[in-house]
């Protein structure tokens, strides 16, 4: 038999149960809020518990698990796992296609944080029952980890051991364990993830409610970027909101091992040449930002901008386009933030100049620097961990902000971090493997090894890097190629599926950070959740799968 698919079906019956017994917290949730709804959490927790024992019992491994297995769990546990998950939207008629609810559910557990709630044929995320929306934050932080990695920490109480699944799952090049046994370090990786997560919640706590802080820390943590308002976290508006996820975010795009020696005090870790370039991108992307937003690139407007007689005081508008618009029309526009002060009389208005459609293009300038580093260090942080939180829609940001948080996309967390993207290793490889062969044009005789942290690098390992790096920007080719067949335009199509494949959320157009998911075609939205199951699994695992050679003996 090419694969034993007795034992990938007892594998993924663990993984069902473990999802049954999760669903029972949103259920309890639900009840707690008096909300209808609960029933179909706890009827779809009661039959994964069900289905996955059976399967467990009736196909429990009996071999340790090969290569081939362990990469198949991987892949399809994804997959299953949202396909249950999204169960209770359908079943409730909180979302009607089955598309969107394995969009979101999909987009929850890959971390990305892609949403279609909030468009015209979608519930707004703040009339979404409660239990609904901690099911998505939970779904966030059980991927954060990776649910394999959890899982593996209980597998050998039942006798099997989970190697080739820690190797398949564990984000990065190469696996750097903290300890021997791969059961402690699920256990150690998982001990500092929820202690993280129970700081940031009681660090938020001031500012916001219990269930709003408790679902914002593990949106973090996780790097996911799922919030209880539409409006992100911008909504609500607190200079101590924003600083402390900004912390947050930044310890969730580190490698956890380097969490790990640190709280034992091994103050070597700091010497990580990964972590240096991380805090080094990460500073001077805040740098670029700040000074970006703080100094406008465009001509300030001599006088306020006016509207019937009435000023609007929006910071810079540099293009106004609605030159026939009332203050009455512009007022049954929808309020959003544009970021910097609170803008007074005729706020509506300048909402209605400031959108995409009717002003052409609006800059916005901070007028205190504080200001200015507060969103530029909070998008930063944002983007290279990509979680995708949002404190204002950086699309009406000046162009090199732009230039700026656009790299970012590319260069993601670190290896072993909980965020997607590239990784910030394999960037610094690329670039050591850059300025090698330029050295070997000058002395092609050279033997000149790439050292990281003061070791030698396999070949082995460049190679698997330059081949990602094919792949990742294939996949993005070919991705915004179908996108754009299915009818988006061709910005739109790429900034999602690039924004998907590295499971950061918001992208840019159509579905920027002030958009959502909801106008995607059917067939897209279904393309748009493998590709983020491809992104979070570091695209690898699941192009094995459709390798010829995977399948034979």
């Amino acid at each position: 038999m090419i694969l034993d698919w007795k034992a990938i079906a007892g594998i993924l019956g663990v993984l069902l149960a473990a999802l049954g017994v999760t669903l029972v917290a949103p259920a309890l949730v639900g009840l707690a809020y008096g909300e209808p709804e609960w029933w179909a959490f706890g009827a779809t927790a009661v039959g994964s518990v069900v289905v996955g024992a059976g399967l467990w019992v009736g196909f429990k491994p009996e071999d340790e698990l090969r290569v081939r297995e362990g990469f198949a769990i991987v892949a399809l546990a994804w997959f299953v796992l949202s396909l249950v998950g999204a169960l209770p939207w359908v079943m409730t008629g909180v979302l009607t296609e089955f598309a969107d609810a394995f969009f979101e559910v999909m987009s929850g557990f890959t971390t990305t944080g892609a949403t279609i709630l909030g468009g015209a044929d979608t519930p707004q995320i703040e009339a979404v029952p409660n239990a609904f929306l901690l099911w998505r934050s939970l779904t966030h932080w059980l991927g954060g980890m990776g649910i394999i990695v959890l899982t593996i920490a209980v597998l050998p109480l039942l006798g099997v051991g989970g190697m080739q699944l820690f190797k398949a799952e564990v984000p990065g090049p190469s696996a750097d364990k903290l300890t021997p046994r791969v059961t402690e370090t699920a256990k150690r990786l998982w001990a500092i993830y929820v202690a993280l997560t129970v700081v940031q919640t009681l660090l938020l706590l001031p500012a916001m409610s219990l269930f709003d802080a408790v679902n914002h820390a593990m949106a973090t943590l996780a790097t996911g970027g799922f919030s209880t308002e539409n409006g992100s976290v911008g909504q609500y508006g607190s200079a101590y909101v924003d600083w402390v996820i900004t912390v947050f975010m930044i310890l969730a795009g580190m490698n956890f091992a380097l969490h790990y020696r640190l709280l034992h005090r091994d103050w070597s870790a700091t010497n990580n040449e990964e972590l240096k370039v991380y805090f080094t991108i990460l500073g001077l992307a805040t740098l670029l930002l700040t000074l970006t937003l703080w100094t406008p690139t465009s001509e300030l407007l001599p006088a306020p901008v006016t509207l019937d007689g009435e000023v609007v005081t929006q910071q810079v508008v540099d293009e106004v386009v609605s030159d026939g618009a009332t203050l009455d029309e512009a007022r049954t526009e929808p309020s959003t933030r544009t970021g910097g002060e609170e803008i007074g009389g005729g706020a509506e208005a300048a909402d209605a100049l400031a959108s995409r459609e009717e002003r052409g293009r609006t800059v916005i300038h901070y007028d205190s620097v504080l200001d200015a580093l507060r969103f530029g260090a909070f998008q930063a942080a944002s983007i290279i961990t990509t979680t995708g939180f949002g404190t204002a829609d950086y699309e009406v940001w000046p162009p090199l902000a732009l230039v700026v948080l656009f790299a970012l996309f590319f260069v993601g967390g670190m290896a072993g971090s909980t965020g997607g993207g590239v990784k910030v290793v394999r960037v610094l490889l690329i670039l050591k493997n850059s300025f090698r062969e330029l050295r070997l044009l000058v002395h092609p005789q050279a033997i000149l090894p790439i050292r990281l942290d003061h070791r030698v690098v396999p070949e082995g390992i460049i190679r698997n890097v330059l081949s990602f790096i094919v792949f990742y920007v294939g996949l993005i080719g070919v991705g915004t190629l179908l996108m754009g067949v299915l009818g988006l335009d061709i910005w739109s199509a790429f900034s999602a599926t690039f924004s998907c494949v590295g499971n950061v959320g918001p992208a840019f157009g159509a579905m920027g950070p002030t958009e959502n998911y909801t106008h995607v075609p059917v067939a897209g939205k279904w393309l748009l959740s493998i590709l983020m199951m491809a992104g979070r699994l570091e695209i690898f695992t699941v192009l094995l799968l459709f390798t010829p050679g995977f399948w034979k003996r």
